[in-house]
């Protein structure tokens, strides 16, 4: 019987479809556990009132939707990124501030995005971070006083 699968089950009520569908599912429910105990990381808590064990429940069941989620739309947007390396990316991102010489106002901004990272912020419908400026190494030098000028 290679490459066969032999299903078996006690509910007499089943059509033969059904209880393929019903396997199926189990299948999705389990993969479901995989990656919240893997990519999510979400280790064994222990709880003992009732509201924290379902307090808990709920916390993992919407991490999984958004697992779920962010995955579907990588995937549609062909972005070829995996949710854990799309929010790998993301934590790239930085916020400046920088003070010159006891200035009262920092100049302040975020780093630019990457290519990797506009195609994640597009792929999930979110809107892109914006600061008054984006600050790259150039921008930074302009900004920053050359040694001659600390002396």
């Amino acid at each position: 019987m290679d490459g066969k699968l032999l299903l078996v089950t006690n509910t007499p009520d089943l059509s033969p479809q059904g209880v393929v569908d019903r396997y199926k599912s189990l299948a999705d429910i389990e993969r479901g556990f995989r990656v919240l105990k893997s990519e999510i990381e979400i280790g064994p808590v222990f709880h003992r009132l009732p509201a924290r064990i379902k307090a808990h429940a709920a916390i993992c069941f919407m991490a999984l939707i958004l697992y779920r989620v962010m995955r579907q739309r990588l995937r549609n947007a062909d972005a070829h990124l995996s949710p854990e390396r799309a929010l790998a990316e993301l934590q790239k991102l930085q916020h400046h501030q920088i003070r010159i010489n006891q200035a009262e106002r920092p100049v302040t901004g975020i780093s630019r995005l990457s290519e990797t990272q506009d195609r994640v912020f597009a792929a999930l419908r979110l809107k892109k971070p914006t600061q008054p400026q984006q600050l790259c190494k150039r921008s930074i030098n302009r900004v920053i006083p050359s040694a001659d000028e600390w002396v």
